[in-house]
């Protein structure tokens, strides 16, 4: 290298991306009132470096499994925010998890050891309630739990910082850094009833994006304390807090209409300008 010059690391000029395949929370809600934002539980993907990370299989992970089969095996690590039924009902419906070359790693932090994913996976494919067990899927899946707190290195120069989220039943915040750069999905989760909490600001300190559970509005918030939810105005509060780039209100309620989201947008723009609302097909660059 020439006295004087500098060079940028290459993971800082790759490509980081975020597309979203579901956005609702709850239960899918397909219809003429959704068309716009989409009706899909939640599902997540993100590209980084040699890194393809899928956040949640819910409804949603269905159309991107059949994208991503007519492109041959893929190589992909699922993190799971948590495994209410919303947030994993697709995965038996996930098209690569059929195809023997395709390697999965499924991550969970927010079990008891003695309830690890497969089994509580296990429990979902079993008759009655679905035809086949998990063992039908073919690809190599490996199931990788671990607590909410500790960091993951998913790939060379990826690293994943994990925390624990307030939801019924446990939850997981994840935040993604590659090449000097950040995304954190935090969802489900409940604000406290008082500021903030410092371990989800430290976790969000600073990130170029941040999606955050904005199930409810703050006035409809009271009549519900306790569900494990959260607020757009409290995403706002939140990123503002934390110092955040783009916040993305995320996991909406199923009974959101897309004229009802756009009112949201632009009161959530002119809170805090270039905040998004995250609808199905969305694609951003971090």
């Amino acid at each position: 290298m020439t006295a004087g010059t500098t060079t940028t690391p290459a993971s800082a000029t790759t490509p980081f991306t975020v597309r979203f395949w579901g956005v609702r929370g709850s239960i899918a809600s397909p219809g003429p009132g959704t068309v716009r934002y989409g009706g899909n539980t939640a599902c997540i993907e993100v590209r980084c470096g040699d890194a393809h990370i899928v956040f949640d299989c819910g409804t949603g992970i269905r159309p991107l499994g059949e994208l991503l089969a007519r492109g041959g095996p893929v190589d992909i690590d699922l993190l799971l925010t948590h495994s209410h039924l919303d947030h994993i009902c697709g995965l038996p419906f996930f098209a690569p998890a059929f195809n023997p070359a395709s390697r999965l790693r499924l991550w969970a932090g927010h079990l008891p050891p003695e309830r690890p994913f497969r089994t509580v996976l296990s429990d979902m494919m079993t008759a009655p309630l679905f035809p086949v067990p998990v063992d039908v899927f073919q690809a190599d899946c490996d199931f990788r739990d671990f607590s909410a707190g500790e960091t993951l290195d998913l790939k060379p120069g990826v690293v994943v910082r994990t925390a624990p989220l307030n939801h019924p039943d446990g939850a997981t915040g994840y935040r993604i850094e590659f090449g000097g750069r950040s995304v954190c999905v935090l969802t489900d989760t409940e604000h406290p009833a008082q500021g903030r909490d410092p371990v989800l600001v430290e976790l969000l300190r600073g990130a170029d994006l941040m999606v955050y559970d904005s199930t409810y509005t703050d006035a409809e918030y009271p009549a519900r304390v306790g569900w494990g939810h959260s607020t757009w105005q409290e995403c706002l509060r939140l990123a503002e807090a934390a110092g955040v780039g783009r916040a993305v209100i995320f996991h909406h309620d199923p009974a959101r209409t897309d004229d009802e989201l756009d009112v949201i947008a632009a009161e959530a723009e002119a809170v805090r300008s270039g905040s998004l609302i995250a609808r199905e097909g969305m694609e951003l660059a971090v």
